[in-house]
């Protein structure tokens, strides 16, 4: 386990190397490291500092933030199908960004379109703990995820067919493809707090997911307060799912694909599979925002249609050997 950690921790910094030198402006590899410590008052130093580090942060942020959550929700609903979306989290998010757009809230102050992500992602949990209840079971928690998910995309829908202004409509429809281009360190700040708070909360959940792979009733027998492990997981999932897509737009299948790569070789167990999904997600969202700028760097290709394109195959055939293996 400590090996798989390690070659995934190197394999995640090295791509967040090369993630910092890759982009547009042809900058050699040392001009681009020296840039990173020199005083920001030159336009090399500018764009290390101010373009290409904010966004290889936050595709780290954003990438391990959806594989963490992906793992613990598969863990506690003991369904390797769950993924962050199925809370209806990011869907909730999405919408508050929607109005952001909108309203003009987004163009009228530069953090209006994060922080209403923010908002309708809090929102989201919120109306999921009403609809679920506090002693409301695992079957529960999926009804109320699913129907504020379908909600949330309604809504999304009924704006955009309602909308007077086709460049809001056009704007709207780019953000919800995702991606990490023109970020700032405003967005890392933004996030960065929501997001090690939410991990701290997940990382946390090793031990009660280990032990409700027998059965909630049996994790009660053990001494686990599933209740308390239902909130925590609630909450810590919608401080890094809604910081990520308020900062990054929707990005899927990184919290679906990623823990079911990394299960076989940690055992199958939910608690190890928690921080080596987290730098597999890492991994994966680094790796497809650097082909986005590599591929077709002057279409300005939407990472979230990479991880899709990149991630249903994959998901695909993992499918296909699973067959294999039952039949």
């Amino acid at each position: 386990m400590t090996r798989l950690l390690l070659a995934l921790g190197l394999l995640s910094l090295g791509l967040l190397t090369v993630s910092l030198l890759i982009g547009p402006a042809a900058i050699g590899p040392v001009e681009s490291l020296t840039a990173m410590m020199a005083p920001a008052d030159t336009p090399l130093a500018l764009v290390m500092q101010e373009i290409r580090l904010p966004r290889a942060i936050l595709a780290f942020m954003v990438g391990a933030s959806l594989g963490l959550a992906g793992a613990a929700m598969q863990g506690y609903l003991r369904n390797p199908l769950a993924e962050p979306g199925l809370l209806g989290i990011s869907g909730s998010a999405a919408l508050g960004a929607v109005l952001a757009i909108q309203s003009g809230l987004a163009a009228a102050f530069p953090l209006g379109l994060p922080l209403a992500a923010l908002s309708g992602a809090l929102m989201g949990v919120l109306l999921i703990t009403l609809l679920a209840g506090r002693q409301g079971g695992t079957l529960s928690l999926i009804l109320a995820g699913i129907a504020i998910s379908a909600l949330a995309s309604a809504m999304v829908s009924l704006v955009l067919n309602l909308s007077p202004n086709p460049f809001a409509t056009s704007e709207i429809v780019f953000w919800m493809m995702g991606s990490l281009a023109d970020r700032s360190m405003e967005h890392v700040v933004l996030a960065l707090p929501f997001i090690v708070i939410g991990a701290v909360m997940l990382l946390g959940l090793g031990r009660p997911l280990d032990a409700m792979t027998l059965g909630e009733d049996a994790a009660e027998a053990l001494g686990m307060r599933v209740a308390s492990v239902r909130r925590r997981l609630i909450v810590g999932a919608a401080l890094v799912v809604g910081a990520s897509t308020a900062v990054a737009g929707t990005i899927g299948f990184v919290g679906l694909v990623v823990p079911h790569l990394l299960r076989p070789l940690v055992g199958a167990m939910p608690g190890p599979l928690l921080p080596a999904s987290a730098l597999g997600g890492a991994i994966m969202v680094l790796l497809a925002d650097i082909l986005v700028r590599v591929i077709v760097p002057e279409a300005d290709l939407k990472l979230g249609v990479l991880t899709a394109l990149i991630g249903a195959p994959l998901f695909l055939h993992l499918i296909y050997q699973t067959r294999r293996t039952l039949a």
